[in-house]
């Protein structure tokens, strides 16, 4: 499926692997988000752009609806015609126990990890839908192995939240799927990003049953095979990329 594939916080990390991958193996035109981050942001378009492929960074916070209604006005715009959502923009919050958690940090998690997530997928309805007059697309939610092991100790804020995004990816997938949408998401487990502080990846890595970490590649993998026609009797689904962990 080719047209205009907005990858939200795609300046590093899953986001900038899926992106990259999505331009080159799919020949998506790729809207690369960011909120801060605007010289990494601009060197994942210029690794697109060097393989042939287009690519604009377009900064937005995703906690913040009227940037993302801009995200996409521009996005499409400037590439034309979106077909395709990676939701990928995510933050860890802070890192304690409930009995510590503060309003501040819980009202941030959840609009950038839900909120977010829910605005940009109605924007990228919005476009796609065959209902307001779209030719369909396709929708990937980033969600956590936090789902399952509940991120005891220092993330269950996080985990919460990707809880969430679990629901709203089976509810959006049944609610879309005569429209010429498909919903899917994608469960990493442990990954060796910079998102991981605090000397979590070195405690956690043992706990992996292969004894190692993933990569952003392995786990855009997943993503851009979703994304893609081969995947095309899968909706509602959810891809684990953890090691068995």
């Amino acid at each position: 499926m080719a047209g205009t594939l907005v990858v939200t916080g795609a300046s590093r990390g899953l986001g900038a692997a899926s992106a990259i991958m999505a331009a080159k193996r799919l020949g998506f035109a790729v809207a690369v988000n960011y909120r801060k981050e605007k010289d990494k942001a601009e060197q994942v378009v210029a690794r697109i752009k060097a393989e042939g492929g287009k690519a604009v960074a377009i900064q937005g916070d995703t906690a913040v609806e009227a940037d993302i209604v801009r995200l996409f006005k521009e996005a499409e715009d400037k590439l034309g015609p979106i077909t395709g959502l990676v939701n990928n923009a995510g933050i860890l919050g802070d890192l304690c126990r409930v009995d510590e958690m503060t309003v501040a940090n819980l009202e941030r998690v959840w609009a950038v990890n839900i909120t977010g997530c829910f605005i940009a997928a109605r924007e990228a309805v919005k476009r796609m839908s065959t209902r307001h007059g779209g030719k369909g697309g396709v929708i990937v939610n980033l969600s956590s192995a936090a789902v399952r092991l509940g991120g005891p100790g220092d993330l269950t804020a996080y985990a919460a939240s990707k809880g969430a995004i679990h629901t709203f990816n089976i509810g959006l997938a049944k609610e879309v799927a005569k429209e010429g949408i498909r919903v899917n998401a994608v469960e990493p487990g442990l990954i060796d990003t910079d998102i991981q502080v605090g000397g979590r990846l070195e405690r956690l890595t043992p706990m992996v049953p292969t004894g190692k970490a993933g990569t952003a590649d392995e786990v855009a993998e997943a993503v851009v095979w979703l994304l893609s026609d081969a995947s095309s009797y899968c909706t509602a689904s959810v891809i684990t990329v953890s090691a068995g962990r």
